[in-house]
């Protein structure tokens, strides 16, 4: 008796990745373009370009963001991206798997989350999950122990309370706008910690105040 082979998923629309590291940019869009159940993969550096696309090809089914851009602007982009396109699934992707960022992107809105360093199967595997209604939260093989993380304190690392605040809530990828509404604080202000924390910190980015502190918990006294 002749089998027949197995109906391929059908094709339902495109893929937007959003990072601002071109190199990644690129190559996680030339791999996703070829997968079974997308038409095709678009990639862009910012925000605002994915906003734009959002405009000329309309929403995407399944958005793949850094979830650590430059300036925090991942989280707000998340807000923007579930207001303007509520249908669409959302991957976040880290080169960070601590577990508060992973609950950070889902608390933003987020379908699943991907450490960067995650083999091309499992890209494959999280795109498929989501698209299909489900999530993808569980991969925790590339993520290190953080289990013998190394407690600081604001102190410790030379800021002031207000300053330990300020960096907790960075380090949870959010925006300087959140930060104020969260902290009762002009935006303004909340800019200017940011700058003096980096300074303390001696970085430029909050992904390289990730990546230092990388190893390390924040102890914030209540």
């Amino acid at each position: 008796m002749a089998v027949s082979p197995e109906t391929p998923p059908a094709r339902t629309g495109y893929a937007l990745v959003v990072d601002d590291h071109p190199l990644v940019s690129r190559g996680i869009t030339a791999f996703i373009r070829s997968h079974p159940m997308l038409e095709d993969a678009i990639g862009v550096g910012s925000p605002r370009e994915a906003l734009q696309t959002l405009v000329d090809r309309g929403p995407p089914v399944v958005a793949l963001v850094d979830f650590w851009m430059a300036d925090g602007a991942s989280t707000g982009f998340l807000q923007d991206l579930r207001s303007l396109a509520p249908k669409v699934r959302i991957l976040t992707m880290s080169g960070d798997g601590h577990p508060t960022v992973r609950q950070s992107a889902k608390g933003h809105g987020a379908h699943g989350f991907l450490h960067k360093q995650e083999p091309p199967e499992v890209f494959a595997a999280a795109v498929s999950a989501v698209l299909g209604g489900g999530t993808w939260f569980g991969s925790e093989e590339h993520a290190p122990d953080w289990s013998r993380e190394v407690p600081v304190t604001p102190a410790s690392l030379g800021l002031t309370p207000r300053q330990g605040d300020i960096l907790a809530r960075m380090l949870e990828g959010h925006p300087n706008k959140q930060i104020a509404r969260d902290l009762n604080l002009s935006e303004y202000t909340v800019k200017e910690h940011v700058t003096a924390v980096l300074q303390r910190l001696q970085v430029r980015s909050r992904v390289e105040a990730v990546t230092k502190l990388r190893g390390t918990r924040l102890q914030i006294n209540p």
